[in-house]
């Protein structure tokens, strides 16, 4: 058993899949956590791989079956014309091919749930991982984790990993020819030898044509994605024929190196296929001529190149679908780089509820990717009951700072501290319950409305949707619907218009009574109506204690707001009281503190 899986990893490690079938704990660089996360998680089911490995060793010596049965037949049953001798080698051969077909149903069954045992191990922390990659970056890594996971799944329930496991018999097999003839074995360890050179050069030359088929792919579907997602614009503004053109170019791509990869393993595959049984026949050849000259028997003859064609049948099948293994090689690969690039969230000592006081010492915030810094050394300090416009330019860094307090982006230096703690003394989850998040474009999510208030959480008890619903005056909206709360929506919005998605994503943000309120742009979309409701739930939240902080371009946005931050270029322009600022930095500065004064100023 020990030399069984000791031959496998030899193999596997020179075929390329010795990362994903060695059975051994390994010692990691910081660098290499990812790896170790799949490394764990696959050998949670180490024990199986041996009972898998064990079944496999009889199995393969049940193969021998066959060819024994053959020797039997031409050397004894003929030759003594025996029939009670047949019935008995018959029904043998039956009971030992029943129990090896319940030994191959067995191991597939064993590594169906082992591949299953993997990914439900894994699923929670590669969404985890995928999500905070996103969050900061559009990186085709995070948007193929997903599906990285299947496919090493997918390899680890395959046939060709069973190819794997039976390998290490090939060498035993060619041996056991050169038990009826010297030249029988030297035959079969050529051809066998000349088999295995063809799968190396098959690794090596589809290798480079396959990745670049999965990237051309992916880049292919994630355009298509993005076009469908903006159906309506590109239909509007007349854009099909030049959209359709460019997915055509990348899908035409995709399938130029999608060929090649076919034509380059498909050829291979024939290429063994055809030596294989070109082998099988030089084995019979070979052995008539040895009988013609009495060194051999006819069962022999018969045996060997039965023996044959099982010995070569792993290298077969392995070259057959070794697409899936660079898949499955590719997908281990990026998820190891992906999970070493998002460890594990670490655990944070559980703090009370915050006061709604919020404070930035000294923050700089890079975005993601980016070599200039969004914002430069801000500091303010808000107290709780505030509400505060942040103003300026378009690239001043509003968007950026609205990241940083809800913890999406981390600061490159400085802090920023909720009731005295950096934000990062929270966990996440923790965090997303003190901070309510308004972006800039609200997003629905496929549900009810409720559920979407409720941020996708089932626990969320009912009293508290309707309560973030009426605080932020969507109550009434919400009940005018057919279904009311259990209306359901899609991810496009439906039947919903702007306004009233954003409502119903202000209701989210205030779903589990936050302290801080960060809305970014939240009057872009909403009527006259909408807004005097924007307005009411601003000052239900100072009136609670709550702060908020708006980024704002429209006047009317900051109506409520008590202070104002005046950004630049990512530094802080000017800081304190409404009127202060405004009459500082702006000339028309009544007309911005009174909106209703004059809705067309700037």
């Amino acid at each position: 058993m020990k030399y069984t899986l000791a031959i496998s990893s030899v193999i596997c490690n020179t075929l390329g899949l010795f990362s994903i079938l060695k059975h051994s704990y390994t010692t990691f660089t910081p660098h290499q956590f990812g790896q170790k996360d799949l490394i764990d998680a696959r050998n949670e089911s180490r024990w199986f791989y041996w009972g898998v490995g064990l079944f496999s060793c009889f199995a393969n010596l049940l193969l021998l079956t066959g060819p024994l049965y053959m020797l039997q037949i031409y050397d004894r049953v003929l030759s003594s014309r025996s029939e009670a001798t047949l019935v008995a080698l018959s029904l043998v051969v039956v009971f030992l091919y029943t129990v090896m077909g319940l030994l191959d149903f067995a191991r597939g069954r064993i590594m169906a749930r082992v591949g299953t045992r993997f990914q439900a191990r894994l699923d929670r922390r590669v969404f985890d991982a995928m999500l905070r990659r996103s969050a900061v970056t559009q990186d085709p890594l995070a948007a193929g984790a997903a599906n990285d996971l299947e496919v090493i799944q997918r390899l680890m329930t395959s046939p060709v990993l069973m190819a794997f496991f039976d390998l290490p018999w090939t060498p035993i097999f060619l041996l056991g020819i050169s038990l009826f003839h010297p030249w029988l074995g030297l035959l079969a360890l050529s051809g066998g030898a000349i088999l295995i050179g063809f799968a190396l050069l098959n690794q090596l030359t589809t290798r480079e044509a396959g990745s670049k088929t999965a990237q051309a792919t992916f880049h292919a579907a994630q355009t298509a994605e993005h076009m469908r997602s903006e159906a309506e614009m590109i239909r509007a503004l007349n854009m099909s024929k030049g959209a359709f053109e460019r997915w055509q170019s990348l899908r035409n791509s995709a399938l130029v190196n999608q060929l090649k990869t076919s034509d380059l393993s498909g050829g291979f595959t024939t290429l063994i296929k055809t030596f294989r049984l070109l082998l099988q026949s030089a084995m019979l050849g070979l052995g008539a001529y040895l009988v013609l000259q009495d060194q051999l028997t006819p069962g022999a003859m018969i045996a060997g190149s039965i023996l044959l064609g099982r010995a070569l049948a792993p290298i077969e099948l392995a070259v057959g679908q070794w697409s899936l293994v660079q898949r499955g090689r590719k997908g281990w690969k990026n998820l190891s780089k992906l999970l070493s690039e998002m460890p594990p969230e670490m655990p944070r000592t559980p703090l009370p509820v915050p006061k709604a006081r919020l404070e930035a010492q000294a923050l700089t915030v890079f975005p993601p990717g980016e070599p200039t810094a969004a914002l430069k050394s801000l500091n303010f300090i808000i107290p709780p009951g505030s509400a505060v416009g942040v103003i300026g330019p378009s690239g001043a860094g509003k968007s950026t700072l609205a990241r940083t307090l809800t913890g999406v982006w981390a600061p490159a230096g400085g802090k920023i501290r909720l009731d005295g703690a950096p934000l990062d003394n929270y966990a996440p989850e923790v965090l997303g319950e003190h901070i309510g998040y308004l972006p800039q474009r609200v997003q629905l999510f496929d549900g009810s409305i409720a559920e979407n208030i409720a941020r996708l959480s089932p626990d969320r008890p009912a009293e508290h949707i309707i309560e973030a619903a009426k605080k932020a005056a969507a109550h009434q909206m919400i009940l005018s619907f057919p279904n009311g709360y259990d209306t359901q929506v899609s991810a496009f919005g439906g039947q919903l218009s702007g306004g009233q998605i954003q409502r119903i994503g202000l209701a989210r943000a205030l779903c589990g009574d936050p302290v801080i309120v960060v809305l970014d742009e939240p009057n872009s979309n909403l009527d006259h109506k909408g807004g005097l409701a924007l307005n009411a739930a601003i000052r239900s939240l100072k009136d609670d204690g709550k702060t908020v902080l708006i980024m704002a371009h429209r006047p009317a946005a900051i109506q409520e707001c008590d202070l104002l931050l005046m950004l630049d270029g990512g530094h802080c322009k000017a800081f304190g009281p409404k009127d202060d600022v405004l009459k500082a930095t702006v000339q028309n500065y009544q007309a911005l503190a009174q909106p209703e004064l004059a809705k067309d100023a700037t």
